[in-house]
């Protein structure tokens, strides 16, 4: 099992900017109010944002929070 398959929590967010004119890494951390840093490490799963800056990324988008992230249960 890797390091991906562990993860609980995936998301769209590098697909979901590319579909929105490209939008960089830093254009979404400043309309959510993060830093650029914070969204790279969410996009890259090694960092779950709160439940507020998750909601926040699917306002940009639009889209309900699932279409965003998706939780899998990680039980064996």
């Amino acid at each position: 099992m890797d390091k991906n398959d562990e993860m609980g929590i995936s998301n769209s967010i590098r697909t979901l900017r590319f579909l929105h004119d490209e939008m960089t890494q830093k254009q979404l951390a400043d309309l959510i109010g993060v830093t650029r840093q914070t969204v790279m490490a969410i996009e890259s799963n090694k960092y779950s944002p709160t439940l507020e800056v998750a909601f926040k990324i699917a306002e940009v988008f639009n889209l309900p929070l699932e279409e965003v992230f998706r939780y899998r249960s990680v039980k064996s």
